[in-house]
């Protein structure tokens, strides 16, 4: 049965407010765009960390890019709170382990849900490791991911770890809209695939078809 993970958050959310409490989030973003948002709405909440972690980026260059923007988004968007930065590792051949077999499998798909679990096993260990009350994933805010995945996902390594999951499914609330407005106010380099080079494959075979 599927679950209103906005439904919960707002719960989390509400739970916090009454009791003054400001935790810790370890939040895990792929990109500064899906991270903005996200920020925007929890820094009212939370002390964030932003958690940079995506070996599946197809070059060292994209993922070289995408940690300057991060990074600069951080700067310049006024935010309740002073958010920190953690760049994690290009280690992509992580993600051509996980990818083996599945490099045909459409985007959405189980190389998707491997690359979900990569990600967020790590964003678990570290937020364990750094003693951070919550952590949770900008990924849902994509159109093109599955929240409800995601949260399953988050859900195992939270008990694997003992590091509370923030359960969440950003792109309600227009959510992804926003993003797309945060984006061009601040001029965001904004990429029109996940990351790796299937998803990349994958929008150019889109693009052919629609021209």
């Amino acid at each position: 049965m599927k679950q209103n993970y906005q439904i919960i958050l707002d719960k989390t959310l509400d739970e916090l407010r009454k009791s003054g409490k400001t935790p810790t989030l370890l939040l895990h973003s792929c990109c500064a765009p899906c991270s903005s948002y996200v920020l925007e709405y929890l820094s009212e909440y939370f002390y964030i960390t932003v958690f940079y972690y995506n070996p599946n980026l197809d070059t060292q260059a994209e993922f070289d890019r995408r940690v300057s923007e991060q990074k600069r988004l951080i700067r310049e968007m006024p935010l309740k709170r002073t958010v920190k930065f953690i760049e994690g590792k290009y280690d992509k051949e992580r993600f051509y382990k996980i990818a083996e077999g599945l490099e045909d499998v459409p985007e959405g798909g189980e190389r998707c849900f491997k690359c979900y679990r990569l990600r967020l096993e790590e964003a678990a260990n570290e937020a364990k490791k750094g003693g951070f009350d919550y952590f949770t994933t900008t990924l849902s805010i994509s159109p093109l991911k599955n929240a409800q995945k995601l949260n399953e996902i988050g859900k195992e390594f939270s008990e694997k770890y003992g590091v509370q999951y923030l359960y969440s499914d950003f792109k309600k609330k227009e959510g992804y809209k926003r993003s797309c407005e945060l984006s061009k106010e601040y001029d965001l380099y904004r990429q029109d695939y996940c990351g790796c080079e299937y998803s990349k494959k994958e929008a150019g075979t889109r693009k052919k078809a629609a021209n």
